[in-house]
């Protein structure tokens, strides 16, 4: 077949059989200048100096990760794009689709403003029929990133344009589609700029266990034409395979001219797979309009399909209790030299690798992430936190309606994406009235998504009312009511480079300046204590897990997932605190993480990781620490038991003292009944040999589209093949073939961003290669001095664009790996919480409310001390408090259960709650004394960049000599 002949039949495989609507690519063929020449917005504006690029792509893209988040360019800068239509029909619409701008898009076609968006998040369309030309048509794009950028009409700022948080990576960093439909039409979900809501699909009335629900779809038409007609709606929900698995519709309706209606149709459908965590199983529901049983007009609407319930302090997904475990990540999802703006495959790359962490949820940050991202995690499986746009704080006036809209338009774009399965209100806590406005936001747009509304914080009894969950950023809260689970947790700094202080470049741990005046030294970790304090973090909100008691946790999220280009604490000038680092090369913490979250709740998966390498001097002696779910672990050198080994924190075992020899280290896991369940090994490896290449691309092949990327990555590795850990060569790159050079990130000037030479870290590094338009070989090459070279060879295959039109790339595949959602419960009960009846003393109810923003004090010249009368006599093993000043002030208590001493001690610090072990006593009446002064100072150190009373404990007006409690529990073992 001739080229042209392929060109035409790609293009003609746009528009849906027997159907008048087409959906193009739009991303190819647009020229970039960053400045604000004059007159560019004219269709004969001479672009031909102008770089060529493809969409998405950042006009600042060479800033990110080379700069501070506070100094990356900024300023307008122009995008223009060349274009012609198949001639038109009389009538038809044509509507272009920006999934956003950074930070304001004025949009131009042949010279006439025809848009105009600002906030720098939400996705925005405009409708472009009337602007066109027969032949040559240009739009024209004046973008504006700075980041004190001022709402036109209201002079206002927004809120989230933060340097603190927002990375900004101005222009046009996200896809853009055109649409052409007939005159009568279903929609498009853009209801800013066009005030328009599209489809709707929801289940409802499940059948979990019998795989049935009843599936409705809803569709927003319109009809632009001058005459009216009866439309049919007709809906067809076929499987990932493309059959179909259902069929119903709604009978004709009269839609007069120039009006806008609903079609709805609906019906049960059994033989449902549920989308689930990690089962990203999504459906296509295909609506068509037809008139006298003709074809009008057909979208395809791919979703899944789950059900949520949220309640008694937990969240439930297909009828199965989760615990929250994943990670709060920046919403820009950023890498080296290209920023946001990465392919699909490569951001189900790297979220595939949160999953892979047995992360079950992201909370995106601050503002709404790109409708790629929100896929990509329907495609994986991986639940979703979406938030509107924040920085830090409730507003008011215009920016409080600023945040309103941006709620209103991101719910509207992705309220068919089954990932999302909370919508946030604020990154802190909003007022009452606040939480009322965005919960009808939601019950107008999304009333049958399953989706809980809530915000940061919102931990007060009377918030609680009206929020739907919560949760601070920083502390372990419970509840027995409104599900609430930590926002952000774990805000150490680690380099993947730095593995302990006995490997090159021997880096001792915690050396680093200072932040803010203030020690830094849990911002410069290594990566072993990096891991460890990750472990210790999430063993707080593990043990308050469902199934501890009445009031629990639930759960938590990790900040943030990949090192980030935001604002930082450590040395370098981007933030470490990545379980992964920027190309996403898995730190330790990241095995941690595996294996502490391999489970809805209850571990299910018992795993083990050695934290580190076994690469050291001949007599170094040091010790050897083991993540591991299972109940105990063994450690042996090349055969031999090495010792028994110091549990804490359920999950860490350390072995101390063990003298290094080469050869294996292997820890092996056992159950309680001393079966093997699980081991990891590290092996030795030899003196560096050569480099390895090894291609990590689209499991679709390689794109010549000038937006696809290659990851590439290098590694030293001695004789056998196996990496070495203490690798740090610099390696030299070349690149001969049809693609563009983005590179990697390293300790050093610039961090080597762009650099053709750049060093491994840890025996391991990456880099990016970006497709061109032009098809073919690359071939890259990688040498180092002393070590064997290498080379791979990739392929990028022709992608048909005419006329800049383009069919839209393929979908990559969806991830399937965990499987349905288990039958089985998802905890065992290892604790009964027993119930207060009464208390001695006044306002000690304040004690036992379940609500953490009050607290008992005792009163100056009262006694210390407190006694609760249970509900009924109980043998008690724990007592769990939340003390005032939790952090950072430890109380001296002694407990008596009916009059008999049951504890004696100081109580540690923590981030939240302490659990006092009694040895089982039976009674009813417990009495709590201060035995002297709470000692003050020694607690964790928390530094904040935006506000520092997120840190606050409540010890603000309450004396060291009384005793406050927040929240006390009493437990007797099942």
């Amino acid at each position: 077949m001739r080229p042209c002949l392929v060109l035409a039949a790609a293009l003609a495989a746009a528009v849906p059989a027997h159907a008048a609507r087409a959906v193009y690519d739009f991303n190819p063929g647009w020229k970039l200048a960053v400045g604000d020449p004059a007159g560019a917005e004219r269709p004969g504006f001479d672009d031909g100096p102008w770089r060529a690029v493809s969409l998405p792509n950042a006009w600042n893209e060479d800033d990110a990760f080379r700069k501070d988040i506070g100094d990356l360019s900024t300023g307008v800068a122009w995008y223009r794009k060349h274009f012609r239509l198949p001639a038109l029909r009389s009538g038809q619409k044509v509507f272009l689709e920006f999934e956003g701008a950074r930070q304001a898009a004025e949009v131009f076609v042949n010279g006439r403003a025809v848009a105009l968006h600002e906030n720098g998040i939400n996705a925005f369309g405009v409708e472009i029929a009337g602007a066109l030309v027969a032949g040559d048509n240009v739009v024209a794009v004046r973008t504006d990133n700075r980041w004190d950028y001022r709402e036109r009409a209201t002079g206002q700022r927004f809120q989230w344009n933060d340097r603190n948080f927002y990375a900004n990576y101005g222009g046009l960093p996200k896809n853009v589609r055109l649409h052409v439909t007939g005159p009568v039409y279903q929609t498009l979900p853009l209801y800013a700029s066009l005030g328009t809501t599209g489809v709707y699909v929801y289940a409802r009335d499940f059948d979990i266990p019998h795989g049935r629900a009843t599936i409705t779809a809803e569709s927003q038409v319109r009809n632009d034409s001058a005459r009216s007609y009866r439309v049919a709606y007709d809906v067809e929900l076929r499987d990932r395979d493309g059959r179909r698995v259902a069929h119903f519709g709604a009978p004709a309706r009269a839609v007069a001219p120039g009006t806008t209606v609903t079609l709805r149709a609906g019906a049960p459908v059994a033989g449902l797979h549920f989308w689930s965590w990690g089962y990203g199983y999504l459906y296509d529901v295909v609506t068509t309009l037809k008139v006298d049983g003709r074809p009008l007009d057909t979208v395809t609407t791919r979703t899944g399909f789950r059900k949520t319930t949220f309640g008694n302090g937990m969240i439930a997904l297909n009828d199965r209790v989760f615990q929250v475990h994943g990670y709060a990540q920046r919403t820009t999802n950023e890498w080296p030299a290209v920023g946001s703006a990465v392919p699909a495959w490569l951001s189900d790359y790297g979220n595939g690798l949160a999953l892979e962490s047995n992360a079950n949820l992201i909370r995106w940050m601050h503002v709404t992430p790109w409708k790629q991202d929100v896929e990509s995690l329907d495609r994986l499986g991986l639940m979703e936190a979406m938030p509107a746009g924040d920085s830090e704080g409730d507003v008011k006036d215009r920016r409080w309606d600023q945040r309103l809209e941006a709620m209103r338009d991101a719910i509207v774009y992705n309220r068919n994406n089954p990932s999302i399965v909370f919508y946030e209100s604020g990154n802190k806590g909003v007022s009452a009235d606040h939480m009322r406005a965005m919960k009808a936001l939601r019950d107008t747009y999304d009333p049958h998504g399953g989706r809980a509304a809530g915000s940061r914080e919102m931990l007060s009894r009377d918030l609680r009312q009206v929020a739907e969950y919560g949760g601070e950023m920083l502390y372990i809260n419970k509840s027995a009511g409104m599900p609430v689970w930590a926002m952000e947790y774990a805000r150490d700094e680690a380099l993947r480079k730095y593995w302990d202080e006995l490997s090159p470049p021997f880096h001792k741990d915690g050396d680093g300046p200072p932040h803010k005046g203030q020690d830094a030294s849990a911002y410069n970790r290594n990566q072993d204590s990096f891991a460890v304090e990750d472990v210790l973090r999430w063993y707080d909100y593990w043990r308050e897990r469902p199934g501890t008691g009445t009031r629990v946790s639930g759960g938590g999220v990790n900040i943030v997932f990949s090192d980030s280009n935001t604002h930082h604490r450590g040395a370098e000038n981007y933030r470490r605190s990545g379980e992964v680092d920027a190309m996403r090369i898995p730190k330790d913490a990241w095995y941690a993480h595996q294996v502490m979250w391999d489970g809805w709740v209850d571990v299910e998966h018992p795993r083990a990781h050695i934290v580190g390498h076994w690469n050291y001097p001949a007599g170094t002696v040091k010790p050897v620490i083991v993540v591991s779910s299972a109940d105990s672990v063994r450690l042996f050198l090349n055969g031999k038991d090495v010792g028994a080994a110091r549990q804490r924190a359920r999950f860490l075992f350390t072995f101390d003292g063990v003298a290094w020899a080469p050869g294996e280290l292997k820890a092996v896991g056992y159950d309680a009944h001393g079966n093997e369940v699980c081991a990891d090994v590290l092996a030795t490896a030899g003196a560096p040999a050569a480099l390895r290449l090894t291609p990590i691309v689209s499991p679709q092949g390689l794109r010549a589209d000038g937006a696809d990327m290659a990851l590439v990555q290098v590694e030293v590795v001695d004789a056998a093949g196996r990496r070495q850990p203490l690798a740090g060569d610099t390696v030299d790159f070349d690149v001969e073939g049809p693609a563009e050079w983005r590179g990697g990130i390293a300790q050093g000037p610039d961090n080597h961003i762009l650099a053709r030479a750049l060093p491994v870290e840890a025996g391991v590094n990456r880099v990016l290669l970006r497709t061109t338009q032009q098809a073919g070989r690359i071939v890259v090459r990688a040498r180092a001095q002393g070590l064997a070279p290498a080379e791979l060879a990739l392929d990028s295959a022709p992608v048909a664009v005419r006329d800049g039109l383009a069919p839209l790339p393929p979908t990559p595949p969806a991830r399937l790996d965990r499987g349905p959602t288990p039958p089985t419960p998802s905890f065992t009960v290892s604790r009964v919480a027993v119930p207060v009846a009464a208390v001695d003393a006044p306002d000690g109810n304040l004690s036992f409310d379940d609500d953490e923003t009050t607290a008992w004090t005792s009163r100056p010249g009262a006694a210390s001390e407190i006694t609760y009368t249970l509900a009924r006599p109980a043998r008690l093993s724990e007592v769990v408090l939340k003390l005032t000043g939790w952090r950072e002030r430890s109380y001296p208590l002694k407990i008596y259960v009916d009059g008999r001493e049951a504890w004696s001690g100081l109580t540690p610090t923590s981030l939240g709650y302490v659990t006092l072990p009694l040895a089982p006593v039976q009674g009813r009446t417990v009495r709590i004394v201060l035995a002297g002064r709470a000692e003050e100072g020694g607690g964790m150190r928390l530094t904040e960049v935006a506000n520092q009373a997120n840190t606050a404990t409540g010890t603000a007006g309450v004396p060291a000599a009384a005793l406050s409690i927040v929240e006390a529990e009493f437990y007797e073992r099942p």
